[in-house]
């Protein structure tokens, strides 16, 4: 049965701004960074008077691949990707958005300050997802949402679940994440698929173009919605590139009991097969 998600009270509090922490600046993280302010700017407008701070965590440097897909000309090759695109925001919207340029681990959250209310994860390994998800589900943690954006060579998902935590208690109607509804994407003993190409023609035949834009751009959409209106009636989205449609994730407690059903005997026929 499809039912509403209401944001929390904990995040309507219109004088400060709404944490996010950003993890992984490649091709989806960037295009999610570059989006992020103008959800700041609509929030503002919406009466949320702080909007949003943005923090930017990736240990990696530019290379002439990534000049290809993902937004960095060659004189920032070399340089850490989370310096490059949160100096390039800030000095364009005249933002202070941090940039963490190392990499994230399941204690990264652990620090005397502020966590952040939504963490947006965008990793392309089942160790990384996997220490998202350390991270976000320690009890004492008070992340309120997780979105998680992902892709192949021709399609991909997004997927905002809320993580067992101080902030988010077992409930029929609490958003599923991505590593609840479909456990191998965190599953470190799965294996990881083939690492991405260091070459440039390659990497456009492992994965068509504007996959990446499209994600984030709907992910952006479905927060908007979010802290516009306070509730949602759906909480991700499955894009295939090669068809052109978009299957939405609905907030349906029925359809997570189903997917974590299927997800489950696949699993089981896997083992049995090793």
């Amino acid at each position: 049965m499809i039912t509403e998600h209401t944001l929390p009270k904990s995040l309507c509090r219109r004088g400060q701004p709404l944490r996010v922490l950003v993890i992984g600046a490649g091709g989806n993280g960037s295009a999610m960074l570059l989006g992020l302010p103008y959800l700041h700017q609509a929030m503002k407008v919406w009466g949320h008077a702080g909007g949003i701070h943005v923090m930017l965590v990736d240990g990696d440097q530019v290379t002439e691949t990534n000049c290809v897909r993902q937004p960095f000309a060659s004189a920032d090759v070399g340089l850490k990707k989370a310096v490059v695109l949160i100096n390039r925001v800030n000095l364009f919207w005249g933002l202070r958005w941090q940039a963490h340029p190392e990499h994230f681990h399941e204690d990264s959250l652990r620090t005397n300050s502020a966590g952040p209310h939504l963490v947006i994860g965008c990793v392309d390994t089942r160790a990384a997802r996997q220490a998202i998800l350390s991270a976000v589900t320690r009890a004492n943690e008070s992340t309120v949402y997780w979105l998680d954006l992902g892709n192949n060579a021709s399609s991909g998902q997004y997927v905002l679940g809320q993580p067992l935590n101080a902030a988010n208690h077992r409930s029929a109607v609490r958003l599923r994440t991505v590593a609840e509804l479909f456990p191998e994407i965190a599953d470190t003993e799965a294996g990881e698929d083939t690492l991405p190409s260091c070459s440039a023609a390659e990497a456009l035949e492992r994965q068509e173009p504007f996959i990446n834009q499209v994600l984030a751009t709907s992910a952006l959409a479905m927060l908007a919605r979010l802290f516009r209106y306070g509730t949602l009636a759906h909480h991700g989205a499955f894009y295939n590139a090669s068809t052109g449609r978009m299957s939405v994730l609905g907030v349906d407690p029925d359809l997570w009991k189903k997917i974590q059903k299927r997800t489950r005997k696949h699993s089981q026929a896997r083992q049995r097969k090793q």
